[in-house]
């Protein structure tokens, strides 16, 4: 990409795509085709042809996705499968039909298997079964990193496919019921200190281990893989850390200076216990991410005050 490359952000109000946009713009990218859902519906296969037709896009993220955490997921399945692999098919397939130079995918870690050896490498894709809470968006996630695999195989397209660890930071998804855990953790951490709760509870035994990245981070990766990496060969963005969901917790808990009881609920799942992910193939290529996880919680938190406390 060069700065006065025609860049098409599709999910550019997410969490990732508002990260990937406010990259491109830092560093002299001005030319973005950024379209709200109530002007381009990605759902919609016509208005998707259409779109694709008039703007003549060089360089596609596709960070357009529903998404959610365990619970959305068990909740919402079959809207998980149909709406992910819906848009999808539309950007994918009118992005061979267009002439796009490259597509960068956003893939997710859960579409590797419920027992995959740890750290997680990319040849471990299909090896198993995944995760049941978290199956229908898997499969479609999964299905977009074989559609971008089988493009380039029979088209000659030049579509990346990357599979990112669980994220957080600004403009993330802070809703009670179908937030992320990194996401539910800083909002119930920073309301119980707020309103002086004297408990706070976690879903599960706490035990579970996970990997965070901040979402500036994964943004920078897209950037330097867009020019720097071309395979059908998924490749993981990470930090290659993990920490449990309980330790976790006290650190939110300590950042927040919330000094009550943390208390767990039994009833909730754990969902997959550990899924750390291997980045060698990516610091092989040259990049590591640069935010470390204190620092990103920190600056999140102060986020989430700013931006949703108020309300």
């Amino acid at each position: 990409m060069n700065k006065e490359s025609k860049i098409y952000v599709a999910g550019h109000n997410g969490m990732v795509g508002s990260a990937i946009v406010r990259y491109l713009r830092n560093h002299g990218y001005n030319n973005l085709i950024l379209k709200n859902r109530s002007e381009l519906d990605l759902v919609n296969q016509n208005e998707v042809d259409n779109f694709f037709k008039i703007e003549k896009p060089e360089f596609v993220f596709l960070a357009a996705a529903k998404v959610g955490g365990i619970h959305a997921n068990n909740t919402y399945p079959a809207e998980f499968i149909y709406q992910n692999l819906m848009i999808q098919n539309n950007i994918i397939h009118q992005a061979y039909l267009n002439e796009v130079n490259k597509l960068l995918f956003l893939g997710s870690s859960c579409v590797y298997p419920k027992e995959s050896k740890i750290p997680i490498t990319e040849d471990q894709l299909l090896s198993n079964y995944l995760e049941k809470t978290n199956e229908a968006y898997a499969i479609a996630k999964i299905s977009g990193i074989k559609m971008c695999e089988f493009y380039n195989t029979q088209y000659n397209t030049n579509f990346i496919s990357v599979m990112p660890t669980n994220l957080y930071g600004p403009n993330d998804n802070y809703d009670h019921q179908n937030s992320h855990v990194l996401a539910a953790l800083i909002q119930k951490f920073v309301l119980a200190k707020h309103k002086n709760e004297a408990t706070v509870t976690l879903w599960g035994t706490g035990k579970p281990l996970r990997e965070f990245l901040h979402v500036d981070d994964l943004a920078e990766a897209c950037i330097y893989l867009m020019d720097n990496y071309s395979s059908s060969e998924i490749i993981n963005i990470g930090t290659g850390k993990d920490i449990s969901i309980l330790e976790l917790g006290k650190l939110i808990a300590r950042l927040t200076e919330f000094d009550g009881e943390i208390l767990h609920d039994l009833t909730k799942p754990d969902g997959t216990y550990q899924k750390t992910m291997d980045i060698t193939k990516l610091s092989n290529l040259g990049w590591k991410p640069k935010i470390n996880l204190n620092e990103g919680i920190k600056a999140t938190i102060e986020d989430f005050r700013n931006t949703y406390l108020s309300k």
